[in-house]
């Protein structure tokens, strides 16, 4: 399968944010309108965030999903841990670099990241990408070229990893049901870790008795674990 472009054209400012935050609740973010893709994108923001910099994590959904099964991922532990969730759309059916050709998802992921750089004075330190079944196998790809923008990945069920060149390394959280019948742990999770682990990555691996889920204490775990807890 040949490597599909995964760099972001967006960087975390470094000054105030340009615009006034929003409100708590969920926001949809509408594509603009020379965009190659169609589909909105969601944002869930938690309410009393204050003035201090935020935690960020765009989600991606799995296969044939939608972002607000994306936003629901890590709920209700990153509305309490004040965490801004962005959940993106695939432009098809799953990502682009899952199905081995180039698409607007990078520049989809990209314009959702932009609403929230202008919006909310950002933690680096705290700026995560993740998702489950496709959408964590993405995640895992799209934080590998982009270890200057993104401190940690949450790759949850994940079936395996997107090549593209490498830039910097970012810290990883991968689970796996050990019954999991749609990506069997063994040719996919298990395989993952092992060559995660050899070239060095900062690395916390969960695998549990069950399928191809997010049990809530897996997602209470990935969320202290990307926030440093």
């Amino acid at each position: 399968m040949a490597p599909v472009p995964m760099r972001l054209g967006v960087r975390p400012p470094r000054g105030a944010p340009a615009a006034a935050s929003p409100a708590s609740g969920l926001h949809r973010i509408d594509p603009p309108p020379d965009a190659r893709w169609h589909r909105h994108a969601l944002a869930l923001v938690p309410p009393d965030l204050g003035s201090a910099p935020v935690a960020i994590a765009v989600l991606l959904h799995g296969s044939g999903g939608e972002p607000e099964q994306a936003i629901s991922y890590l709920e209700p532990f990153a509305s309490a841990a004040s965490v801004v969730v962005l959940a993106p759309p695939s432009h098809g059916y799953t990502w682009d670099a899952i199905l081995g050709r180039p698409g607007p998802d990078v520049e989809s992921i990209g314009h959702v990241l932009h609403w929230a750089f202008e919006r909310f004075a950002i933690d680096r330190k705290r700026l995560v990408v993740g998702g489950f079944s496709d959408g964590a196998s993405y995640a895992l790809g799209l934080a590998d070229a982009n270890g200057d923008v993104f401190a940690s990945t949450v790759a949850l069920s994940p079936g395996f990893v997107p090549s593209a060149p490498s830039v910097g390394k970012v810290r990883i959280f991968v689970s796996h049901g050990t019954a999991d019948t749609v990506l069997p742990i063994d040719r996919c999770s298990r395989r993952i870790v092992a060559d995660l682990r050899r070239t060095g990555h900062d690395l916390r691996y969960e695998e549990f008795e069950g399928g191809h889920v997010i049990p809530p204490w897996i997602a209470r775990q990935a969320c202290e674990w990307m926030l440093g807890a």
